[in-house]
């Protein structure tokens, strides 16, 4: 069992689990996670001769929760996984894995930090650069100028979804990640009108498969009971703030060895189907990726594929460590 310690980052104390010695591998996850959403990779990537450490972002789970909305912007978020690696390996050069929101925290941290992270790997989401324009600005023309429901635009004001979603923290839980799983039923997401809440039209799974029990899903219930979602939540609140940090990047690559793990089922992957192959997409800007997509995965990647993830990303870090 991976070892629960708490680590200064500087502006904030992360909770992580941290298991094996040697290069150290910083684990990110997405929303609504945790830690314990890398439970199946931690002891492999540690057995392969690594630190596994992976953290609890800011506002989530024993880490520490800031209220203001801006306290979740990028900026902060990179400046956390920078004090990790000096917290653990200072001056060493270290591997980063992100999954969900944590892909994009990954991404653009190897981005903006070529000095301190070496490789980087991100499953579900891909890299697209230095963004254009806010992404607020892209699905507000996408979906909400149209009158269609946009989970990150309903995430947007303060209070509203906490109010949904805090009501019924198991039902919140079980819905959601089952609805954009390899499992779900097509057009188990549906289209529907903007002002709609979130669970709204969402099906009710009977049972889970699998590869989250009930002993997973109690875990997770716990820990968003006891922290609740606005720190969460705050993350879909800053991509003006990131969209105005990230501007000064704009135009250049990310050069450091990359790895991108999708699932044919998974939106995120496609980027909501503007991107036909992420991978080929990813090349304009991450020059030197390598990109698998898994035949029928959903959106909750290294727990839905374990196997097949700890065996693509075990192979990758022994090429780049």
């Amino acid at each position: 069992m991976p070892e629960l310690r708490m680590i200064d980052a500087g502006e904030v104390r992360l909770r992580a689990a941290v298991e094996g010695q040697g290069p150290l591998v910083i684990m990110v996850h997405g929303f609504p996670e945790s830690w314990y959403s890398w439970r199946h990779q931690i002891g492999p990537v540690a057995a392969a001769g690594f630190t596994a450490c992976a953290i609890d972002v800011r506002g989530y789970g024993g880490s520490d929760k800031p209220q203001p909305v801006e306290a979740y912007a990028m900026e902060h978020i990179i400046r956390d996984l920078v004090g990790v690696a000096d917290a653990l390996q200072p001056g060493e050069p270290v591997i980063l894995v992100g999954h969900d929101w944590g892909a994009p925290i990954v991404w653009n941290s190897a981005f903006t930090r070529p000095d301190r992270f070496k490789a980087v790997a991100g499953l579900s989401v891909p890299f697209a650069g230095a963004p254009t324009r806010a992404f607020t600005d892209v699905f507000r023309e996408l979906f909400t100028a149209k009158g269609i429901f946009f989970y990150q635009e309903y995430f947007q004001q303060p209070g509203k979804a906490e109010a949904e979603l805090e009501a019924d923290v198991r039902r919140f839980l079980r819905v959601f990640l089952h609805s954009i799983s390899g499992e779900a039923p097509a057009g188990a997401w549906p289209l529907k009108p903007v002002d709609s809440l979130l669970l709204e039209g969402l099906p009710e799974p009977e049972r889970f498969p699998p590869w989250l029990s009930e002993a997973d899903l109690d875990f997770y219930v716990g820990e968003f009971t006891a922290s609740g979602l606005r720190g969460p939540l705050n993350r879909y609140r800053n991509h003006e703030n990131d969209y105005a940090f990230l501007r000064a990047w704009e135009g250049k690559t990310l050069d450091q060895p990359a790895l991108f793990i999708g699932g044919t089922k998974d939106p995120a992957s496609t980027l909501f189907g503007q991107v036909a192959d992420p991978t080929a997409m990813m090349r304009q800007f991450a020059p030197n990726v390598e990109g698998h997509m898994l035949e029928g995965c959903g959106h909750w990647t290294q727990q839905e594929r374990p196997e097949e993830v700890n065996r693509l990303l075990i192979d990758w870090l022994g090429r780049v460590r």
